[in-house]
């Protein structure tokens, strides 16, 4: 331990991180958030930074198929999973059909908060075809219940939009919610 204004040399860790299908090296301070090292480190800024504290939902992405708060994780934690952003789900030229669905549906406004909420939705509609209940769920022993506007809404309520576009994103959602589930 140093003294005071002595600077002191800081650990570096070096990781292999498989996001959106690919591979990629990295040196970093093991005390790195996902989030970070893929904003900072791997320039995929797809990811928003918004609270920094688990709260707004804006940097959730897919962990191997399950919805993460990035801010909430250290990225060395996460050397043999699977990691898929908002960048891995589509391509301007071929979107993922809920990205198609938040644009006819005029589901954003900003937009910060997009790419988190179309995460949060895919793991969300995973999670229902998986067979996991809710808060509001009527029957938590029926093996999938009906994808009402209450469920959708609480089960996206660890998403914040500032902006208010909570109907269209619902509406978004529940287009694409039947063909999900099969």
């Amino acid at each position: 331990m140093g003294r005071v204004g002595e600077m002191t040399e800081l650990a570096v860790t070096r990781i292999m991180l498989r996001v959106n299908g690919q591979m990629h090296e990295m040196e970093i301070d093991p005390r790195t958030s996902l989030l970070d090292a893929l904003r900072e480190h791997l320039h995929l800024t797809g990811t928003k930074k918004g609270c920094d504290h688990g709260q707004c939902g804006a940097c959730t992405l897919l962990i191997n198929g399950r919805r993460i708060n990035s801010c909430l994780t250290l990225a060395v934690m996460h050397e043999d999973d699977d990691i898929v952003t908002v960048e891995g789900l589509g391509a301007p030229e071929a979107l993922h059909p809920l990205q198609a669905a938040f644009i006819e549906r005029d589901a954003l406004q900003c937009g910060y908060c997009t790419s988190g909420q179309i995460c949060s939705a895919l793991g969300m509609l995973a999670e229902v075809k998986a067979g996991w209940p809710s808060h509001v769920t009527a029957d938590v022993t029926a093996a999938t219940g009906a994808l009402t506007d209450a469920e959708i809404r609480e089960r996206m309520s660890g998403n914040i939009c500032r902006c208010g576009a909570y109907p269209n994103i619902v509406a978004a959602i529940r287009d694409i919610a039947e063909e999900a589930l099969r």
